[in-house]
């Protein structure tokens, strides 16, 4: 199985835009989705589901549409058949830096000013190498794989 990042659209099957009921039914295969309705605390909807140890999940905001998809990557003792794909990288097997230097070789800026947090804008995606689990960290003690990485449309920029 696949998940391929496609920003700024979104991460395949999930596509920005999506409504709650297209979203449910592009994750439903993998399981009962959890569906949580935006409430006091927070304004949005989201959409939870997994597959094969990854975490997927996608946040509706504006019309009650999807802005932003979010997967997480699996446990350290897990090995999930499942590739999270940019341009034919999978994002949580190949060394978070040469995941930047490749979307820096494409022509995109690469925010780096916190290497815990980089993040991509005008495609509007974002990384984190946050992680209490035991797995291998480069010299500086960051984990040397992405953690989890999350597409969202350019009107959710942070920075």
């Amino acid at each position: 199985m696949e998940f391929v990042l496609d920003p700024p659209r979104g991460v395949a099957p999930v596509r920005l835009g999506m409504t709650l009921d297209e979203t449910i039914a592009a994750v439903s295969a993998w399981g009962a989705p959890r569906v949580y309705p935006a409430d006091a605390v927070r304004d949005f909807g989201l959409v939870s589901a997994e597959y094969d140890g990854i975490g997927f999940q996608a946040a509706l905001e504006r019309d009650h549409r999807v802005t932003a998809v979010t997967v997480w990557g699996p446990d350290e003792d897990e090995d999930p058949d499942v590739q999270v794909l940019l341009d034919g990288l999978d994002v949580f097997r190949t060394p978070a830096d040469e995941i930047l230097a490749h979307a820096a070789r494409k022509g995109w800026t690469v925010n780096n000013d916190d290497p815990r947090a980089p993040y991509i804008p005008g495609v509007t995606l974002a990384f984190t190498r946050d992680t209490s689990q035991e797995v291998p960290r480069d010299e500086n003690g960051l984990p040397v794989h992405f953690t989890s990485v999350l597409v969202a449309d350019e009107k959710d920029r942070t920075d």
